[in-house]
């Protein structure tokens, strides 16, 4: 009898004693979270008025979060927590901060659906940020442009429709020690990363996508900027899976998948009669699916500078238009551009170790201005050759002065272009 009474005692005891263990354990555990992330120095979009139900606006919630990690003076995170959708207007994100920041979305940001959410003042930007050194932005979430409305009333969907901007849906402005890695984009409204102005850039483990019908929907853009790296990225869009405009110096890109879209592209450069400099481009280790042009660079009559130094190299062709194309006669308008004697002089360029089928018979395609022909074009080990089968591929030459080395197919410059 006394053991049994014992045992009665004893066992509350106990398990009130195991659950003050657990409390203490749980407490200790909750404060260290909390000393931890105080550590970390997090700044949740939740705690700054954002609801993440994809309905309510959650731009200014945004914006306060912003300017609380900016201002901090040690290392913060911004954080856009997964599970939930932000619906985000227009917003412009500014520095100089205070230190470097972590902007981690791990949730889904999405622009509005309807056109009217924009002002003629930001019309062409979503996400812009802008002078902040030290900038990382990842966290494997999804940046979606919601861009059907915008291509529908495109003029180059309808020709009916007069000609205005759409959004970029992420711009970096003056940015400098940038890291852009392990996020989704898809949809944009028009271009889906844009880089302008900035130095030592990280763009990584990019997963870009929108429909191969969608107008001017670039994956990667870059202009005015040097010392940038792109890196293990898949591109799918309806134009440029990169595109490399005036200012840009040492670029490199390596293993990024491309297609659909418009290939890898330097230019349009010297539009409107303007001055551009490209120079020292290095494109590596890339593999493109349907595309519409593989390696290109395009200038326009008129204009004056120069794209030199140039390298494409190992590159897999998979039923693309234009595996190779150098066009210094390039016109995209509705005035006449012929036969001005101005040109972006091209360079230096090499192609090489490029394989794979093309669906055009002119497979590699050297169209230079008569006044300032192409210098310096090195075609080393090529094998392109039609898809199916169905005959042999050609090239096709105007003012190039070239040279070969190993293996080439099609045989260089056998045609010439018409002009």
């Amino acid at each position: 009898m006394a053991s049994t009474t014992t045992r009665l005692v004893c066992a509350p005891l106990l398990m009130l004693l195991l659950l003050s263990v657990s409390t203490a354990n749980s407490v200790q555990e909750t404060g260290s979270s909390l000393k931890s992330s105080t550590q970390k120095n997090v700044f949740v979009v939740d705690n700054y008025g954002a609801r993440g139900d994809g309905k309510h606006d959650d731009t200014q919630a945004l914006a306060r979060a912003w300017n609380a990690a900016c201002s901090s003076s040690r290392p913060a995170v911004l954080l856009v927590p997964k599970g939930k959708t932000y619906l985000l207007k227009s917003i412009t994100l500014s520095g100089p901060c205070r230190s470097s920041i972590v902007f981690k979305v791990k949730g889904t940001l999405i622009a509005p659906p309807s056109m009217s959410a924009w002002t003629d003042n930001d019309r062409r930007r979503w996400i812009f940020l802008q002078r902040i050194t030290g900038l990382t932005v990842n966290g494997g979430g999804t940046i979606s442009g919601n861009g059907e409305i915008w291509w529908n009333n495109s003029c180059k969907t309808n020709k009916a429709l007069p000609c205005k901007g759409a959004p970029t849906a992420l711009t970096f402005h003056l940015c400098n020690n940038l890291k852009v890695e392990n996020l989704k984009l898809v949809n944009s409204q028009q271009i889906h990363v844009s880089v302008q102005d900035c130095s030592n850039v990280h763009l990584a483990r990019l997963t870009i996508t929108a429909p191969g019908t969608s107008p001017n929907t670039d994956g990667i853009h870059i202009t005015h900027s040097k010392y940038v790296q792109v890196r293990d990225c898949l591109i799918k869009t309806g134009d440029d899976c990169i595109s490399i405009e005036n200012g840009t110096h040492d670029l490199h890109v390596t293993k990024v998948v491309c297609g659909p879209g418009h290939g890898i592209s330097i230019g349009s450069l010297g539009d409107d009669n303007s001055r551009a400099e490209v120079s020292r481009i290095y494109i590596d280790t890339v593999r493109l699916y349907g595309t519409s042009n593989g390696a290109r660079i395009k200038t326009w009559q008129g204009g004056s500078g120069y794209a030199k130094d140039i390298v494409f190299q190992n590159m897999i062709m998979d039923n693309v238009q234009n595996p190779i194309i150098i066009d210094q006669n390039y016109c995209d308008s509705a005035k006449p551009c012929k036969g001005q004697n101005s040109a972006v002089e091209v360079r230096n360029v090499v192609f090489k170790n490029i394989q794979g089928t093309t669906i055009s018979k002119d497979a590699i395609k050297l169209s230079c201005s008569k006044n300032l022909p192409c210098s310096g074009i090195a075609l080393e080990n090529i094998d392109l050759k039609l898809e199916g089968g169905k005959g042999d591929t050609e090239s096709t030459c105007q003012n190039a002065k070239w040279r070969k080395s190993g293996n080439v197919i099609p045989l260089p410059c056998k045609g010439k272009i018409k002009l």
